[in-house]
């Protein structure tokens, strides 16, 4: 018998699929079931409702992306390293898992994020935030808000990683690295 994590782990792995090819409305639980490998009724023996898969999903890549941001932020090294790491690993999270790419743009702009059914992004956001006031109060960056920051340098590392994903451009391990330097530039304080 396949224990529960891996079933559970099946189910969250097609409905990112799924998702990312027939988007929210069009991912019936039959369909997520069948992809999945499990009975139609046995999917809501874990889940009631498709409205609590898709927040549990989230929730679950929450935490896995609060996960990587925690252990790419190697407090002992200097900020400008800890920065390179964070925005590295970030960016690697998302090619490993593009389907993620394609689940948050629905999710963020779905009644499940409104109603905050989901949980929101607020532990996310709390540590991604903080780690740029760290850089601010230090005097390492400039004096922007921290959430500016945050939400600036996450766009970058998202749409570089949706450029990855989609082909668009092939982006070498050279240019990777530019593109993060511009990026720490236009952040870091300048008398520095």
């Amino acid at each position: 018998m396949e224990p529960l994590a891996e079933k559970k782990k099946a189910i969250f792995e097609s409905t990112l699929e799924l998702v990312n090819e027939n988007g929210f409305h069009g991912t019936p639980m039959s369909m997520v079931a069948k992809r999945a490998g499990v009975a139609a009724g046995t999917i809501y023996h874990y889940f009631e409702s498709k409205d609590s898969l898709i927040c549990e999903l989230f929730q679950s890549i929450e935490a896995q992306r609060l996960n990587v941001l925690k252990e790419a932020d190697d407090k002992t090294l200097p900020y400008q390293d800890r920065f390179f790491n964070v925005w590295r690993s970030l960016y690697l999270f998302y090619i490993k898992n593009p389907n993620v790419l394609k689940f948050y743009e629905q999710f963020v702009n779905s009644p499940y994020n409104s109603t905050k059914k989901g949980g929101g992004f607020k532990p996310y956001l709390n540590l991604i935030f903080s780690f740029f006031e760290e850089g601010v109060n230090e005097g390492i960056l400039r004096k922007v808000d921290p959430q500016v920051l945050g939400v600036m340098v996450h766009g970058n590392i998202i749409s570089t990683a949706k450029i990855h994903v989609h082909g668009t451009i092939s982006l070498s391990e050279e240019a990777l690295k530019l593109i993060q330097q511009i990026v720490w530039d236009g952040i870091v304080k300048r008398d520095r």
